[in-house]
């Protein structure tokens, strides 16, 4: 009798593993793309922080923004995807700026998930002047 119940299971973790691959399998794509989009914001973040603190140490509005600029594309390790930052604020002693940086994080590569070819991503970050600094 034993014999027979086994040959009536026999191929069944086949057909399993078959059903099971592509679940998996698009699980394991999810998960790198929540990945990806977790470490690009998080270089965005630092990116759009490095920059707000750079044009907070400028004396003037063009220096600033020239500064967040160079510091941003440094930061950053695709700069092309990223457009430039923007410095707003009041730029006087004692005034705050904020540095807003808009990047695009690209799932190329993952779209059998169904997810959009990129993801917009828009990050500020703000920063003091110092009430002492001599702006002008």
């Amino acid at each position: 009798m034993r014999t027979t119940e086994r040959r009536g299971e026999r191929g069944s973790m086949a057909v399993e593993i078959v059903l099971l691959a592509p679940v998996m399998m698009a699980f394991m794509m999810l998960v790198v793309a929540g990945g990806r989009y977790v470490a690009v914001r998080g270089d965005i973040e630092a990116a759009s922080r490095d920059a707000v603190r750079a044009a907070s140490l400028e004396r003037d509005v063009g220096t600033a923004q020239a500064a967040a600029v160079d510091t941003a594309i440094a930061a950053l390790q695709h700069p092309d995807q990223c457009q430039d930052p923007e410095l707003s604020g009041n730029f006087v002693s004692g005034g705050m700026i904020t540095v807003t940086l808009t990047c695009e994080v690209s799932y190329d590569g993952l779209g059998l998930i169904g997810l959009p070819g990129t993801k917009r991503i828009t990050i500020s970050s703000s920063a003091p002047i110092d009430v002492y600094r001599r702006t002008g």
